[in-house]
């Protein structure tokens, strides 16, 4: 019975890495803002600035159901992110970041781009509500570093 317990609990542990989206465990199984978008599918291209502390444009609206194309250029001098979600989670995320400010993502709904430096995320919009991207880098977002989307 000790045998089955024991055999029980690795394959438990042995799967507990698949649902880890980075290294410090911020796996998501659901997106507040929508979901990945299709590759296959038509977007509409929205180029977004990161700079120093801004956002250019820091608003946008989109329909429900759009599926949007983010090009992202950090234009600044210092690295930069962009995530999506609600103010809540980007508020709960960037206490985490305190602790942890080197922390990589490995999620569909956000990156962190060095000086210089583009990147692409594809997201489709299935949520209305306003929702937020902002850089978690410690500090960032405090000193403005936010923008908002409003899916209506």
């Amino acid at each position: 019975m000790k045998t089955i317990k024991l055999g029980l609990a690795l394959l438990a542990l042995s799967t507990v890495p698949a649902f880890a989206h980075d290294k410090h465990g911020h796996g998501h199984e659901s997106f507040s803002a929508g979901e990945p978008g299709d590759p296959t599918k038509p977007a509409r291209t929205i180029e977004i600035a990161m700079s120093e502390m801004d956002y250019a444009p820091s608003r946008i609206e989109v329909k429900r159901g759009e599926q949007i194309r983010f090009v992202l250029r950090n234009v600044g001098k210092e690295d930069h992110e962009f995530l999506l979600a609600t103010p809540k989670e980007n508020l709960a995320h960037a206490e985490v970041m305190k602790k942890h400010p080197h922390m990589e993502h490995d999620d569909p709904n956000g990156v962190r781009l060095a000086p210089s430096k583009t990147a692409e995320i594809l997201w489709k919009f299935t949520k209305a509500g306003t929702f937020e991207f902002s850089c978690l880098i410690p500090d960032h977002r405090d000193y403005g570093m936010v923008g908002h989307v409003t899916v209506k």
